[in-house]
């Protein structure tokens, strides 16, 4: 007769060895996993050492909120539901009397789980990238001519009257012009909004006196101290110039303190104004507008104090970073279906650039061509591309001169590496050539 695996004395080592740290819950996590699939897979196995189907409720139960509890530290929820979980399974006496021990070990390492500060980054991180989609139907919404502003836009309907206008805030994310045509729905009359746009569905060449030209200084710095904040160049070196002259714009920081982003030295922001506008000649500060600020992590300044020197117990633990700096150019990111999205962009950011989602699935052509030529520097997944805008990417990114290259999949290390080929220039395939990635 075949031997049944008994996996009763695995569980107590393995019980024995957690503790309220995260990478042990982890390691515990899975090798509680790995023992109980081995004990499924053995068909032999008698009735006395398979767990009964209220045990194996409890047990999914503790090891859902376990894994909730490691993706988020110190949650009460999470611990909650583990330690609800743990408390029935040793209402049954056999358990109890085999694992007693072990899971009021266990019941300890779950109860001094705390929040970490990574875990609390990761909760307002992801939540100021969840999209706020209301459920709507989309077959009310009308089409509109949109008429840019220096900052928002009007939307008008086809006798030329103005419908809505709509917010910087609104609009951004569409890098809209004059003359786009979009599907918008009016706002109910609780909301802040007239309307909000849908999406972009075409574009049509309008008079030069339909709408009145605007100018853009895109990425500018802000430099200086508090009091004292101006731009003079962008992120390129590029100097601001009205009408071919240099000029040192000064910011008041005070006038943007209700924003979620504040001004200080280090931000990166957009300018724009109007061309024709009679102040650029005498009082240019009067007619130049802040269109956006970009949402960056600013450096931290810490005091000078010397600390101990503690080696990590694992060097593996330690991710290895590239020696990259994008200086916050702008990276497109074509990807379809919004794939991994979260990931990629947290990339870009660890190298200091400014993600721009491009949907490379269903994205427009017109639409796809006013995005790249925007960028610095576009990196294609094409595990979730279409063929035809693969084809449509590399070649805007050719026709603007825009960095490039391509990431096979979906994975960190490789979409790393090609944002690291695209910033220097190097082939935008790795194939199976040798290249160099130069780390910290």
């Amino acid at each position: 007769m075949k031997e049944t695996f008994d996996y009763r004395n695995n569980l107590k080592q393995i019980l024995q060895k957690t503790t309220g740290d995260e990478r042990s819950l982890t390691n515990s996590l899975a090798a509680i996993k790995a023992v109980l699939g081995m004990v499924d897979s053995q068909s032999t196995a008698t009735q006395k050492t398979q767990p009964t189907q209220t045990t194996n409720k409890e047990i999914k139960q503790l090891l859902l909120g376990i894994s909730q509890l490691i993706k988020s530290p110190g949650s009460s929820a999470a611990q909650k539901q583990s330690l609800s979980a743990l408390h029935r399974l040793t209402f049954d006496q056999a358990i109890a009397k085999q694992y007693g021990s072990e899971l009021s070990q266990l019941e300890v390492a779950i109860q001094q789980s705390t929040v970490t500060k990574e875990a609390v980054n990761q909760q307002v991180f992801e939540q100021a990238i969840k999209p706020n989609k209301p459920k709507r139907d989309y077959r009310k919404g009308k089409r509109y001519t949109v008429i840019r502003l220096v900052l928002g836009c009007d939307l008008i309907n086809d006798n030329n009257e103005i419908v809505y206008t709509l917010t910087e805030k609104q609009i951004h994310q569409f890098n809209l012009t004059s003359g786009d045509i979009v599907e918008a729905l009016s706002e109910p009359v609780t909301s802040h909004y007239e309307a909000s746009i849908l999406r972009v569905v075409g574009h049509r060449e309008l008079a030069t006196t339909e709408f009145d030209k605007i100018e853009e200084f895109k990425y500018a710095v802000v430099q200086g101290g508090t009091g004292h904040l101006a731009i003079t160049h962008d992120i390129h070196g590029k100097k601001l110039r009205i009408r071919g002259k240099s000029i040192v714009l000064p910011i008041d920081a005070s006038r943007y303190q209700t924003d979620d982003t504040p001004i200080v030295d280090g931000s990166i922001v957009d300018l724009a104004w109007y061309s024709g506008d009679v102040n650029l000649k005498k009082n240019p500060a009067q007619a130049i507008k802040l269109r956006w600020i970009y949402q960056l992590d600013q450096p931290q300044v810490k005091p000078k104090t010397k600390k101990k020197k503690i080696k990590p117990a694992n060097s593996e633990s330690k991710i290895t970073k590239l020696a990259l700096d994008l200086h916050y150019q702008r990276v497109g990111i074509a990807i379809g279906d919004n794939q991994n999205e979260v990931m990629l962009e947290s990339i870009v950011r660890r190298y200091n650039g400014i993600p721009v989602a491009i949907d490379a699935f269903q994205g427009k052509k017109k639409l796809m061509d006013r995005q790249i030529q925007t960028l610095d520097l576009v990196i294609l997944v094409t595990a979730f591309a279409a063929h035809d805008s693969t084809w449509n990417i590399r070649e805007f990114a050719s026709k603007y001169h825009v960095g490039f290259a391509v990431s096979s999949s979906k994975g960190y290390q490789a979409f790393e590496r090609a944002l690291y080929r695209a910033a220097n220039g190097l082939p935008a395939y790795e194939g199976n050539q040798t290249i160099t990635y130069e780390t910290e």
